[in-house]
């Protein structure tokens, strides 16, 4: 049974939400605001976050930056905010989705379902190439012995790339695969996190190629 930690000032959202997370199954945990969502994974494991983000005491771009330094719990932020702006500072801080409100519980549902499915569903292998080693099973990256500390999202990135090495990838394709559903974005979403991803590899950030006119393409040397 997947848990859920459901993180919001608004008492109604959460019982709301988690009626739905309950009958389909979720263990759900409350958080009134980003310091009780703080101290809460810090002692508990989630497989998946809601966090709002316009909170009294400590708002949810805080929360999840402090939450991230110890898990890499997948998280969907919850906003009445829908402004472009808002939604790429939550991508690069590593969020994996963005429901502005008021929102279609059901969809929310269909959501979390997607996230999970995706980041419990990794093959029990490993690549390497140089010093850049990926285990999957693990879902941790390490660049010359060192440990990376991507976000959820982008470490579904680089597995889709990597799984498909030499494949060159179409945009689409990796929003739908990437993202688990009906992405209603745009292209700079991805781009973004193209960007932040090759810089987390550092030397290695080369291998993740542009297809002009097409997508992306992870290549070796060998």
């Amino acid at each position: 049974m997947a848990k859920l930690l459901i993180v919001d000032d608004e008492e109604k959202i959460r019982t709301l939400i988690k009626k739905y997370a309950v009958f389909e199954g979720y263990e759900v945990v409350e958080a009134a605001n980003g310091f009780e969502a703080i101290a809460k994974c810090a002692s508990m494991r989630f497989d998946l976050i809601l966090m709002d983000i316009m909170m009294p005491e400590l708002d949810g771009y805080s929360a999840v930056k402090e939450i991230r330094k110890t898990a890499q719990t997948p998280v969907i932020m919850l906003s009445a905010k829908g402004e472009e702006y808002d939604r790429i500072h939550g991508f690069e801080i590593g969020v994996d989705d963005y429901v502005v409100k008021p929102f279609s519980v059901r969809e929310l549902m269909m959501r979390i379902a997607a996230i999970i499915k995706r980041t419990q569903g990794s093959d029990l292998n490993e690549f390497t190439y140089k010093g850049l080693k990926i285990s999957f099973s693990a879902r941790t990256v390490s660049v010359d012995g060192e440990k990376l500390h991507l976000s959820p999202k982008e470490y579904d990135l680089l597995f889709y790339l990597v799984k498909n090495k030499g494949i060159a990838l179409s945009r689409e394709q990796c929003l739908s695969t990437v993202w688990g559903y009906d992405f209603y974005g745009d292209d700079r979403t991805l781009d973004t996190h193209i960007k932040t991803l090759r810089k987390n590899l550092g030397a290695y950030g080369s291998c993740i190629v542009t297809c002009r006119g097409v997508g992306y393409r992870f290549e070796t040397e060998e």
